[in-house]
């Protein structure tokens, strides 16, 4: 029988070559195959490269961008030796607790891609499998992180947390109650690394490099796809082009020679959660439908077939997520737990009922809160549902044939919902 623990804890080797080269034209980019010397517990050093790709049992490699700079249209890498991923060393990883693998590093990734704009203040994401599972902006780095994390408790567990501000001891305790994979931060504030470093398996990275993301906020890179038969599908990266409120289109349309608006105007703070939600979207597998509130998701739906499924599991996820916050708030353990103690008779079955009758009534906080569709709704059905739950402004791409109808169940809506456009979408697959 495979002993799947074994599996998960052995570190493969690879047969990937040290060096690689990608020439396009007359420009040859130079990568280096990158390693860590890692000091073990009885002294020796073991050089490593990444853990494992995807699953235990499929070996990779992390290339670092050691020579050449490409110029391809828009495309600009960042400067050999100013990586961030590629470019950690093994003095960055402050605690390597488990050896870090691909899906470590690709939701670090992720991360930064989504933080990179929003650095204006601090912010806080939590990754899992590559998508955010909790993402929030706030006056300070833990309360940020924290409100984040009651985002989804439950998928946070084991998951990465990026931090755009370096780590302080108040960001440490928050961030030491719970059980993550990873923590990368700019730095980490005296004192912080002793809470941290109490989690034995926590991967913990310093990437001074993150306080000069906004200064790529604008780069586009080499986006690879590998085929089955070996082909190739090159495309460039997307760039987030909506950044400011003159960046926003009015949700206008012309359908059988009549006009068609939004009555309603946004307020500045929906605004503001319209410009957060659509950065945020940045790093969410598409189809996807998002609720945020305040700068802070509310309810995310990932990698759907159609517009109003997704926007409908946004929906039950936040009513999930909700409940168990509300349970943990309330007795100090998780719904599941409730659910468990409740079935050993160990706890009253109206304790379970108080919990849910609090999430209908609070609609698990959506009232009030921005949809953010990374696409069109091709009908109005997925406008319909956010509606239904009390959102009170939407941001959607526009350009359906059918925009006229949306914009109906906005003005229909009571009360009267606000709604903007982009005239782009933010797909990533």
């Amino acid at each position: 029988m495979t002993d799947i623990k074994k599996m998960y804890t052995t570190i493969l080797g690879d047969h990937f070559p040290m060096e690689m080269k990608i020439s396009f034209d007359d420009q040859t980019l130079v990568y280096r195959k990158k390693s860590w010397e890692i000091t073990m517990g009885d002294g020796s050093v073991d050089e490593r490269g990444l853990r494992y790709g995807e699953n235990p049992d499929q070996e990779a490699a992390l290339y670092e961008l050691v020579n050449g700079n490409l110029v391809l249209g828009d495309c600009r890498f960042i400067e050999p030796g100013n990586g961030l991923v590629s470019g950690i060393n093994v003095e960055d990883m402050v605690q390597v607790g488990k050896h870090p693998g691909k899906i470590n590093l690709t939701d670090v990734d992720n991360g930064l891609n989504i933080i990179k704009y929003m650095m204006d203040k601090p912010a806080a994401a939590i990754l899992k499998h590559n998508n955010p599972c909790g993402v929030a902006c706030a006056t300070s780095l833990e309360e940020a992180y924290t409100r984040a994390d009651r985002t989804d408790r439950i998928a946070a567990f084991g998951g990465c947390v990026v931090l755009n501000r370096p780590c302080d001891k108040a960001t440490a305790e928050a961030l030491s109650k719970n059980y993550l994979e990873v923590v990368c931060a700019p730095d980490f504030e005296d004192g912080t690394l002793e809470i941290l470093k109490a989690r034995k398996n926590l991967r913990v990275i310093r990437m001074n490099r993150i306080d000069r993301l906004a200064d790529f906020e604008k780069y586009r890179f080499v986006d690879f796809k590998s085929l089955i038969d070996g082909g190739i599908i090159v495309q460039q990266s997307a760039v987030n082009s909506i950044r400011s409120i003159d960046d926003l289109k009015p949700a206008v349309t012309t359908y059988k020679d009549k006009e068609y608006k939004v009555e309603r105007e946004p307020t500045d703070l929906e605004i503001e959660d319209m410009l957060f939600g659509w950065a945020v979207m940045h790093g969410v597998t598409s189809n996807s439908v998002i609720y945020v509130k305040d700068g802070c998701t509310v309810g995310i739906g990932t990698g759907e077939q159609d517009r109003v499924g997704v926007a409908e599991i946004a929906v039950h996820k936040a009513y999930i997520k909700y409940a168990d916050m509300v349970c943990y708030d309330t007795h100090g353990i998780s719904y599941s737990d409730l659910m468990i103690e409740i079935k050993k008779g160990k706890r009253d079955a109206a304790e379970r009922g108080a919990i849910e009758a609090k999430t209908r009534e609070d609609k698990a906080g959506l009232p009030g809160s921005v949809m953010i569709s990374d696409a069109f709704f091709p009908f109005r059905d997925g406008a319909d549902v956010g509606i239904k739950q009390g959102v009170s402004a939407i941001l959607q791409a526009g350009g359906s044939m059918r925009d006229f109808e949306t914009i109906e169940a906005c003005n229909e809506a009571d009360p009267k919902v606000a709604m903007m456009f982009t005239g782009q979408r933010a797909f990533k697959h």
